[in-house]
């Protein structure tokens, strides 16, 4: 694969964080209408864009975002924490026993019962009553300027779909079941608009196990 500029995954980071940021912000102010199709729109938008808050954090958690450690963390641990006050150190020793014990007792993204108890289990293992206390006192300080519809229709609801989107692409669909590599990976078929669109490229998950140090935006290359 063709060395990229060393730069080249801050610019990409950034791109991902002011998108957010940026559209975050207008729909606070936007007049929510329920007739309005592109509500609907808007709450997917936002729901991609939190999950590239978490494939940023993701990313930077395998070095990738920049081969300065002091920049790549402060990436890191911005984007968990716009992502809903995850806590950056504790989601980057998970991550790593996930790569290490992948599909056994020790790994922490792996549960052997259905897709209900998975997300369950996925839910409670990384997520803190202290972030939840967090999250709804930030909640209840925002609605004194913003509208508790914009809050709960692009803030709250679009993290919630994330993590449904992150789960069933980038856990449950490629480490379910039995397989016979030594990821114990699966990866989803060749489709590059879809794989980006359902989990920025994700869902090429045996990919990703097996070449660890290539950022998201380059794992359809792999496929």
């Amino acid at each position: 694969m063709q060395k990229q500029p060393a730069y080249l995954g801050i610019i990409i980071a950034l791109v991902v964080l002011s998108g957010w940021a940026t559209s975050t912000i207008l729909l606070m102010r936007w007049q929510v209408s329920y007739a309005n199709p592109l509500l609907y729109v808007f709450i997917l938008l936002q729901m991609h864009l939190y999950t590239g808050l978490f494939i940023t954090a993701h990313d930077a958690m395998h070095g990738t975002v920049s081969s300065n450690r002091a920049i790549n963390n402060a990436v890191g641990y911005a984007a968990t924490f716009f992502y809903a006050a995850f806590w950056y150190g504790q989601l980057y020793t998970k991550h790593h026993r996930h790569h290490r014990h992948v599909h056994t007792d020790a790994d922490p993204d792996y549960n052997p019962g259905d897709f209900f108890t998975w997300y369950a289990s996925f839910i409670r293992n990384y997520l803190s009553i202290w972030q939840i206390i967090f999250m709804a006192i930030l909640f209840n300080v925002l609605k004194i300027w913003v509208p508790q519809a914009n809050l709960l229709l692009f803030w709250v609801l679009p993290s919630l779909l994330s993590t449904l989107q992150l789960f069933y692409f980038g856990t449950y669909l490629p480490h379910k079941g039995e397989h016979s590599n030594q990821h114990q990976s699966g990866s989803q078929p060749k489709n590059h608009v879809w794989a980006f669109l359902s989990c920025y490229f994700f869902g090429y998950h045996y990919e990703h196990h097996d070449s660890p140090a290539t950022p998201w935006w380059l794992l359809w290359k792999l496929k």
